[in-house]
């Protein structure tokens, strides 16, 4: 096993425990109430369904890389977690994406009905913000701008921002500056500030900073065109969710855009730019090299 899939193995152990501590009834004693199992069910039911955890596991290695504590990071990473996954859950109702697959297994509404997967949503978005302003051993200033950071990046001027450009995207021919402003926010933002609360954590300055939002403007854009050659090279059972629905919503990608050949080239061009960045963390920064080119050459 390489150092990258040992560290990786560790962290995705660390995140996975954790998230399930999260959404089990133990964390909730005391504030029983008779909604309460059945939402914690849907919850856990989205949120442990597998995924890469890359924000997760962007937040903790840019502590590590910034000289912090990367445990002392777990709970802002898994915030970011439960907001990811809020994220997926509204996605795939059918007043969105209308998706009945997600990871492999039926989405949450398709589950549990889509009143209840709104508020399953809704509860791992709050959730988020409990658990990061109550991270232990962490300054009341750090968790407030931790806080705030999040709120932003997930807010209306950011991943709801980016959905609602989407959705607006559909049905009509979007320019490709369209669609890249579309994905720094939708996708963007939460893999930049998943890097950002790492960086707080640890007490990272502003080079350090700069150099990981750099890093991650450049992946988070790569990831999108990655998963727009997947939409339509890949098949559903690789991928754990339907395929082809791009074209079926009539929206404009960048392989509809620029075609296969130049997609594949833009997304190596961003991956190399993402890499230069962390040319600042000089041989700190293996691990997130490493990353980069896994998340460039993914099949899933």
């Amino acid at each position: 096993m390489s150092d990258f899939e040992k560290r990786s193995s560790e962290y995705t152990k660390l995140i996975n425990s954790a998230v399930s501590e999260y959404v089990s009834a133990k964390s909730f004693e005391g504030r029983e109430s008779s909604g309460l199992e059945m939402m914690l069910e849907a919850m856990a039911y989205s949120l442990e369904n597998g995924g890469k955890r890359i924000r997760p596991l962007l937040t903790l290695e840019f502590c590590r890389v910034c000289g912090g504590d990367y445990k002392k990071a777990l709970p802002f990473a898994i915030g970011v977690e439960m907001i990811h996954t809020y994220s997926l859950i509204h996605d795939d109702l059918p007043c969105m994406d209308d998706d009945d697959m997600r990871r492999g297994k039926p989405s949450s509404h398709k589950v549990f009905g889509y009143a209840n997967a709104l508020l399953a949503g809704d509860s791992l978005l709050t959730l988020a913000f409990e658990t990061v302003l109550s991270a232990p051993d962490i300054s009341g200033e750090i968790k407030a701008r931790a806080g705030f950071e999040l709120a932003k990046a997930a807010g209306c001027s950011g991943m709801i921002a980016g959905q609602v450009m989407d959705l607006a995207n559909e049905g009509r021919a979007a320019s490709l500056d369209d669609v890249m402003a579309t994905d720094k926010r939708k996708t963007g933002e939460l893999i930049r500030v998943s890097a950002l609360l790492g960086c707080i954590v640890a007490g990272a300055d502003e080079e350090k900073i700069k150099a990981a939002e750099k890093y991650c403007e450049n992946i988070g854009l790569a990831f999108q065109i990655v998963d727009d050659i997947l939409d339509v090279t890949s098949d559903e059972e690789t991928l754990g969710k339907p395929v082809g629905s791009d074209s079926e919503n009539e929206k404009s990608t960048y392989v509809s855009l620029l075609g296969l050949d130049e997609s594949s080239r833009y997304a190596s061009e961003l991956t190399a730019k993402a890499k230069e960045a962390l040319e600042f963390f000089g041989s700190e920064g293996e691990f997130l090299l490493e990353l980069a080119d896994r998340l460039s050459g993914r099949k899933s």
